[in-house]
């Protein structure tokens, strides 16, 4: 496995400090469930900042133009699939990431992927860890394929729990630790789940809607039900006139109902079975900051951008309150977006690829930023056809 280095340009202010060779090397770092080939593959990724020489970081400190640059997204729990990560065994790292998995998780999360059964795949606890380590063996497969473009990376964003995906490529997290704090929250968002029946909404909107104005009612009509302090509200926002509302089922099927009342042109039910990012997921909010407290966090040695308010991590305590916070708040992924790709009117876009399994944040860029879709590329969790039959 080669190194990871981050591009030593600025986007937005941020500059890609010391290399993602460092954010590599920090994936043997873990508490709970390191072993010795963990360690092996930190000293096999040691040795490859090493064998830079002296020269590296001068190079590293020089400017590239924007085109040169890219910008990695990191998707979030749905992009799942039984099947993904088929191929990707045959890069070294990406073995050595599903075993440590195993012993992190205490169960054979490589199995699971590649032959389901989907219900359990689908479940909250399961799917959340999937995706995480899913989307980091499709960096590997991408820093196979066309290393220079996880050289020049100048910032990540991940949707929700991609958001601890994007921190361990740019080395605030150790791959182990991260996994683990993973595997609590989703834990702990897959009990507070099924406590309350809820759920979340998708909605597309038309210009007049007024979601607030919306959920409001919807909770009113809850009141009226009987259901105490109940909850309905926007958790996350896609693109323009795009919103996910989660919170009590009833006050979900209420504007279902109301649709046409509220400038709804869609609205329907996701396949989920809790109001995630919503105060009800609050019992998951004191395990994972537990294990946050006990997890050493670094500064991303590359611009990652928060879901909870669409800018730049700045330090470790601002990860550790952020990412607990995360769990509670809605994802403003549009505004991350607008964050991300904000420049002079003029300057070039930097290339984007979204590393994982499915699709989804590609299709939610071309609806916020079609410039900067256009230089958009996906990497799936699955073995190309071409790379398979060599």
């Amino acid at each position: 496995m080669g190194g990871w280095a981050a591009a030593p340009w600025r986007l937005g202010g941020c500059s890609g400090r010391g290399g993602l060779r460092g954010a590599a090397r920090r994936w043997g770092s873990s508490r709970p469930g390191a072993g010795g080939r963990a360690a092996s593959l930190s000293d096999l990724l040691q040795s490859s900042v090493e064998a830079e020489g002296p020269g590296a970081a001068a190079a590293r400190r020089e400017r590239r133009c924007p085109r040169e640059g890219t910008v990695l997204l990191f998707p979030g729990q749905g992009s799942q699939f039984v099947g993904m990560c088929r191929g990707l065994q045959r890069y070294p790292a990406v073995r050595d990431m599903y075993r440590l998995a195993e012993k992190v998780l205490g169960y054979d999360l490589l199995s699971l992927c590649l032959e389901g059964p989907r219900d359990a795949l689908d479940r909250t606890q399961h799917c959340q860890p999937a995706v995480f380590v899913a989307s980091l063996a499709a960096v590997e497969k991408l820093n196979h394929l066309q290393p220079e473009v996880v050289e020049r990376c100048v910032a990540a964003a991940g949707y929700s729990v991609g958001e601890f995906a994007a921190l361990v490529f740019a080395g605030a997290l150790g791959f182990a630790e991260a996994l683990y704090a993973v595997k609590v929250r989703a834990e702990a968002m897959q009990k507070a789940s099924e406590a309350v029946p809820s759920g979340m909404l998708s909605v597309v909107g038309r210009r007049e809607a007024n979601y607030k104005f919306a959920c409001l009612e919807a909770r009113k009509h809850c009141e009226s039900l009987g259901i105490e302090n109940p909850v309905c509200t926007v958790s996350n926002y896609l693109f323009p006139d795009s919103r996910v509302i989660a919170g009590h089922l009833q006050a979900l099927e209420f504007l279902q109902e109301n649709a046409r009342k509220y400038y709804f042109k869609r609205a329907k039910l996701l396949p989920v079975s809790g109001a995630f990012h919503t105060r009800l997921m609050e019992p998951a909010v004191e395990p994972l900051a537990e294990v946050l407290k006990s997890i050493e966090i670094q500064k991303p040695l590359l611009c990652v951008y928060s879901n909870v308010d669409g800018k730049k991590y700045m330090h470790s305590k601002h990860i550790q309150k952020l990412l607990v916070k995360q769990v509670v708040s809605p994802v403003l992924w549009e505004q991350t977006m607008h964050s991300v790709y904000e420049r002079k009117q003029g300057t070039e876009f930097p290339y984007t690829y979204e590393v994982g399994p499915g699709n989804q944040l590609g299709a939610i860029l071309k609806q916020c930023n079609l410039k900067a879709w256009k230089q958009y590329k996906h990497v799936d969790a699955l073995e190309d056809e071409e790379a398979a039959e060599t």
